[in-house]
């Protein structure tokens, strides 16, 4: 494999189950040869055995203060210059803000947060420079609402939202896209991982992760700055922006309690 044969590799962060694979899957069916990365280095290597493209598989803990240098050099020392970036590694916690551990939440900042800014400003002067390709970042619809219960994960999605918003509009002129996808529920291990399982928010439209990454891939090939998918989770989008937010703030309350 060479890995200057084709210069449209795409790395996808928290490759190993739910929306990262679907979205590795999504880029695979368009040819894009792939690095995929997380914790679990086995669920990655039965991944790229079933994929029909080139396949780096490079284990990283994103949570680790050197997880996103360390990623990014192991990507260089294989010689592969990075058309996509998908920041899509994330995991939430529900609880209150005051008694949930505060090692946990922390770590939740680190991946969801610190992770994708430095993986981003890494790789975004190369995207510039080459004036191709560029970033998706995986948000969510709950970065448009104040989120009790689960504020530090709402506020890590809000930030995420509006720093791809900000970078697109950078990043346009360069040729080079930046896009935030904002799933509502959707059908992975996450609902298990943030005990949301059984709150409204998961027993109404849950979309499959399938659906959500082929939205999320085809939105950012064609250009767009934010996608949203369903129908249903734009709806939720407008009606948030729409009511205020001492409304918003209840509305969301009900819906993780």
């Amino acid at each position: 494999m060479d890995p200057g044969a084709d210069a449209r590799w795409t790395l996808v962060t928290g490759a190993s189950s739910g929306i990262g694979v679907a979205i590795a899957r999504a880029f695979a069916a368009r040819g894009r040869p792939l690095v995929l990365s997380a914790r679990r280095a086995e669920w990655l290597e039965a991944l790229a055995a079933a994929l029909p493209v080139p396949v780096v598989v490079v284990p990283a803990d994103l949570a680790r203060p050197d997880g996103p240098e360390s990623l990014l050099a192991s990507v260089g020392a294989r010689g592969i210059a990075l058309h996509t970036l998908v920041n899509n590694a994330g995991f939430g916690l529900r609880g209150r803000f005051a008694t949930l551990p505060e090692r946990d939440q922390a770590e939740m900042v680190a991946v969801n947060v610190a992770a994708p800014t430095v993986l981003t400003r890494r790789v975004l002067p190369g995207l510039i420079a080459r004036r191709s390709g560029g970033i998706l970042n995986v948000a969510s619809v709950v970065g448009y609402l104040p989120g009790p219960n689960m504020a530090a994960y709402y506020a890590t999605k809000a930030y995420l939202l509006s720093l791809s918003e900000a970078l697109y509009e950078e990043a346009r002129p360069h040729g080079v896209t930046v896009t935030a996808v904002c799933p509502g529920a959707t059908a992975t291990e996450f609902s298990a991982r943030a005990d949301v399982g059984g709150t409204k928010r998961f027993t109404g439209n849950v979309m499959t992760a399938e659906a959500v990454a082929e939205a999320a891939v085809a939105g950012y090939l064609a250009g767009r700055a934010v996608v949203i998918p369903g129908a249903a989770n734009r709806a939720a989008v407008l009606g948030a922006r729409l009511m205020p937010r001492w409304l918003s703030r209840k509305v969301a309350a009900r819906l993780q309690g």
